[in-house]
């Protein structure tokens, strides 16, 4: 059994908590959280994130926290000897990344980073299908991913540069890229326009940005954006002998609606447009977060390499990050 830390016992730290018991392959030992109080749900409570880090027993600390925390929790944790699994963004720029990647390269413990979405059962079953090679190669990509919010936004720290980082991009944003890189590998092309529309703060609402290898000639385009309206989320496969559509995402909210991954294979060739009959999978259950779960217990388990969420993905995506944040064509608020 694994013993655990969490630090943050918020929406994301009792989502934790609950696939760590559903797992079975570890214990909850000490939690922080300066607002919730987890001796509510039976879990022994610590005064401080330094009494989760410095406690002999824990041998792994799940870092649950607004985006400020991550970096320096990280750093902390690993200095301690300790295992960590931290939520996304893994910090506010690439060159954080770095300064993380040095602690870890001196320490013996594995760091793994919650993209989540790479264990959405729609997402495994189009990886499986691209990798196979059945449809050919990979041609281009295109994710849409947007959300509502209300006045209430204006009260949270994600409304708020210094405790955030960045807007929509570094909160859902990032999920969608880093699935361009999960399917494509890399992009070394970076084209944007990085809005703040409607909302009147200091990060970003919306974002359009494109993105090439041009070692491959894969292409991505992206939206990211929280003047949806509704909450939205659709991913668009095409490669040269079919396409992958996935509409929807099974998530503890139900927002994004049903999570449907559907296949269509070419019975022509360009120019011609002719397909077989689409087959669709659905994905009635989330199992992503025990998904994760067992991946990180199973990395240090095994001694082996973090297979998804290493450092290494996480300052790819935030070297791309950055090149948004810097390249965009920045727009404001019409007058």
């Amino acid at each position: 059994m694994i013993k655990i830390g969490i630090i943050g016992y918020g929406k994301m730290g009792k989502i934790r908590a609950k696939a760590i018991r559903e797992n079975g392959g570890g214990t909850i030992c000490a939690v922080y959280d300066p607002q919730c109080d987890p001796g509510e749900d039976g879990l022994p409570r610590v005064e401080s994130p330094e009494a989760v880090i410095a406690d002999p027993e824990v041998e792994a600390v799940f870092i649950c926290t607004p985006n400020y925390l991550n970096k320096a929790l990280t750093i902390a944790a690993l200095q301690a000897g300790k295992h960590v699994f931290c939520e996304k963004p893994p910090a506010f720029c690439a060159q954080d990344i770095r300064e993380i990647r040095t602690v870890e390269m001196e320490s013996t413990k594995k760091l793994m980073y919650g993209f989540n979405h790479r264990h959405h059962g729609s997402i495994k079953k189009a990886k499986e299908l691209i990798d196979s090679g059945e449809f050919g190669h990979l041609l281009w990509m295109r994710g849409r991913y947007g959300k509502n919010v209300d006045a209430n936004f204006f009260d949270t720290w994600r409304a708020k540069k210094e405790l955030a980082g960045g807007g929509i991009l570094l909160d859902q944003g990032i999920h969608m890229l880093d699935l361009f890189l999960h399917f494509a590998n890399d992009f070394d092309v970076v084209q944007a326009i990085v809005q703040n529309r409607y909302w009147a703060l200091d990060i970003e609402d919306n974002v359009f940005a494109n993105f090439l290898n041009t070692k491959t000639g894969v292409a991505a385009s992206l939206h990211s954006t929280m003047l949806q309206w509704r909450h939205l989320f659709s991913l668009e496969v095409f490669m040269e002998k079919g396409h992958l559509v996935i509409n929807g995402l099974k998530t503890p909210s139900g927002a994004y609606g049903d999570e449907v991954l559907t296949v269509e294979r070419n019975l022509s060739q360009p120019p011609e447009a002719r397909w077989d009959e689409p087959q669709s999978f659905s994905y009635p259950t989330d199992s992503s977060w025990n998904s994760e779960i067992a991946a990180f217990f199973h990395a240090l388990q095994s001694g082996k390499r973090v297979e998804y969420g290493s450092s290494t993905d996480a300052l790819k995506l935030m070297t791309l990050i950055d090149r948004v944040y810097q390249s965009g064509v920045k727009t404001g608020q019409t007058t």
